[in-house]
């Protein structure tokens, strides 16, 4: 559920990426569906901190769309900050008379205007680019041209900026221009992170360590000078480093880790991994072998994160109910949490813990917690 934030710097109301992916897509999916252009929705801006997912979002909207709609959807991905006017305006040529100068279209207008299809025209870090390519890209955002070019009826336009308050790279957008725009505010919301982490498959070390401490997943602050700090962006590249270099102690890896995060966080992680070396088993778990029950909080929120994800695809309810078992020896607030991430795998597991009697049980017994 998206939180109803007014960011009181800006006066617009802020929301989780994925939040923001339910509420456009499902717009623009009613527009494609009754036939409409999709260029009667008013063309997008995007505000939020670095790192915080809005490119992201945009590519998760593309994926709603085309799910919803059973069309093509083709994202182009434009970032003006590497940009100069004249790569939007394209390069001036002669005519066939050698009298006129026309201008030869440039590769971003290069789409397709087929019913099947629909084009998303991303325009990344647009208040941070040089005022000339504003211009030109305002252009495009609110008029749907630049110079003689002109985009397909099937092109939505999202365009993406940090916020002036961020202390980044970026330029204040004009009152006149704003008003033309649907603005929105893309924050920070741990619920949504973690649900979108586990459904890439991110270390579950940092999803583990993150669920323990939520006010780490981002630590921007525009107030220093810190170039590495925390953010979702941040912290999946973390995941990377971890997963493509085999760490085992991630420990061995710390620098990399501080080169992302912060040393201080980094420092944090790598001793919360520490405890995450001594957890139980997950594998004898699910063979219904005895396993000692974790005691610490820290330990205890890293075995709930590795039991949801051994839940796979669900196909052995034995192995499901060895997880539920060894669940219920928990404190009950952990055991709550172990089966709220359950339950919201999906209606599969839904089903299959409703046929476990230890689960039935604990939650007639707990359901308070619920």
């Amino acid at each position: 559920m998206s939180k109803t934030v007014v960011e009181q710097s800006t006066g617009i109301v802020g929301m989780s990426p994925s939040s923001m992916v339910k509420q456009l897509g499902a717009l623009y999916a009613n527009t494609i569906k009754r036939g409409e252009p999709v260029w009667k929705v008013p063309a997008v801006m995007l505000w939020g901190m670095p790192g915080v997912g809005k490119s992201q979002g945009v590519g998760q909207l593309a994926d709603y769309i085309a799910r919803e709609t059973g069309k093509k959807v083709a994202v182009t991905d434009v970032r003006l900050l590497l940009f100069n006017p004249i790569d939007l305006r394209g390069i001036p040529t002669a005519d066939q008379t050698r009298t006129f100068a026309i201008w030869l279209r440039p590769k971003i207008f290069d789409m397709s205007a087929s019913g099947d299809t629909v084009n998303i025209l991303f325009l990344d870090e647009i208040s941070s680019a040089p005022p000339s390519v504003q211009a030109a890209a305002y252009q495009i955002t609110l008029d749907r041209v630049v110079g003689e070019h002109r985009l397909p009826d099937n092109c939505i336009v999202i365009a993406a900026g940090n916020r002036v308050t961020d202390k980044s790279v970026a330029y204040k957008m004009p009152k006149a221009l704003a008003n033309r725009l649907l603005h929105l505010q893309i924050d920070v919301d741990f619920d949504a992170w973690k649900s979108w982490a586990l459904a890439q498959k991110l270390d579950l070390r940092v999803v583990g360590f993150l669920s323990n401490r939520q006010d780490e997943l981002c630590t921007f602050n525009g107030g220093n000078d810190d170039v590495a700090y925390a953010t979702p962006r941040s912290w999946e590249m973390v995941s990377n480093i971890l997963l493509e270099g085999s760490y085992s102690n991630p420990k061995d890896a710390f620098a990399l880790i501080a080169g992302l995060v912060g040393v201080g966080v980094a420092n944090e992680f790598c001793s919360w991994c520490r405890t995450h070396a001594s957890l139980p088993d997950i594998k004898k778990i699910l063979a219904g072998e005895h396993q000692p029950v974790p005691t610490s909080p820290d330990a205890l929120y890293a075995t709930v994160r590795l039991m949801v994800a051994a839940v796979g695809d669900c196909k052995d309810i034995a192995k499901t109910r060895a997880l539920v078992t060894f669940s219920t020896k928990f404190p009950p607030d952990y055991t709550a949490t172990f089966f709220k991430d359950m339950l919201s795998k999906g209606e599969a597991v839904k089903r299959q813990l409703m046929q476990i009697p230890e689960f039935v049980r604990w939650i007639g017994n707990h359901a308070s917690l619920f």
